[in-house]
């Protein structure tokens, strides 16, 4: 999701003072202590307050029919990836389930300068899909859906049906393989094509993390896809 840059209203000297000033309230007089400890209270507070907004990830990860069960506009949203880039649910949702664990602002940890200052990340990614920002640019220049936003959980499902696409039509993998397509999503095309997965002995074992739960999800999702499919979607052309 995009965020507006802002501009200061006025610059460090004398009228930016002036501005704190106002919306503080001058520090001489008999209330500015109250008032500096409730400006202390909310921005202690924020980060609770927004984290309360997000979405919260299912509680049953592991059972795809529960999930579909709890996060009712998902089944649809991803089914509709599904018919429209032949990649089926269960890898799109191991996907996501290991990326990020179905949590819609997750981010890489920051780095800790001098081992406790909170530093940069080591990358870009973002969201369900963990989309980097140059490769979610691309996503949204192929497809034109310039209003998708990687928290969004139907945007991060297509995101990762498109990838996968385009990556069975450029290696020739089908995708029933997910082990492939995984190392391909987490090395990218091309670190795939160069082999740099190859010297990444962790990353092959979690590749084979992803391809255990596609097949768990594909089995479960065998059970119950029938009856949540007869619940329909909200939106008559999904």
């Amino acid at each position: 999701m995009r965020y507006p840059r802002v501009r200061a209203a006025h610059g460090p000297g004398r009228a930016g003072a002036e501005g704190a000033r106002l919306l503080i309230g001058p520090l001489t007089d008999n209330g500015s202590m109250t008032r500096v400890r409730h400006l202390t209270l909310l921005l202690l507070l924020l980060p609770i307050i927004l984290s309360g907004c997000a979405t919260q990830p299912p509680k049953k990860i592991g059972d795809i029919c529960e999930i579909f069960r709890e996060k009712d506009d998902w089944f649809d949203k991803a089914r509709k990836a599904e018919t429209q880039w032949r990649v089926p649910i269960h890898l799109q949702m191991a996907f996501l389930r290991h990326e990020s664990g179905y949590r819609d602002d997750a981010r890489p940890p920051r780095r800790f300068l001098l081992g406790f200052i909170p530093w940069t990340r080591p990358s870009s990614a973002y969201g369900y899909a963990q989309a980097l920002d140059g490769t979610w640019d691309w996503y949204l220049r192929d497809t034109g859906k310039n209003w998708a936003d990687r928290d969004d959980f139907g945007d991060a499902a297509d995101f990762v049906s498109w990838y996968v696409a385009k990556t069975r039509a450029r290696f020739g993998i089908p995708e029933s393989d997910v082990y492939r397509h995984y190392l391909a999503y987490h090395e990218g095309q091309g670190g795939y094509a160069r082999g740099s997965h190859r010297a990444k002995p962790t990353v092959l074992a979690y590749a084979r993390k992803v391809e255990g739960t596609a097949r768990r999800y594909q089995a479960q999702l065998s059970g119950c896809s029938g009856q949540l499919a007869k619940r329909g979607g909200w939106w008559p052309f999904w």
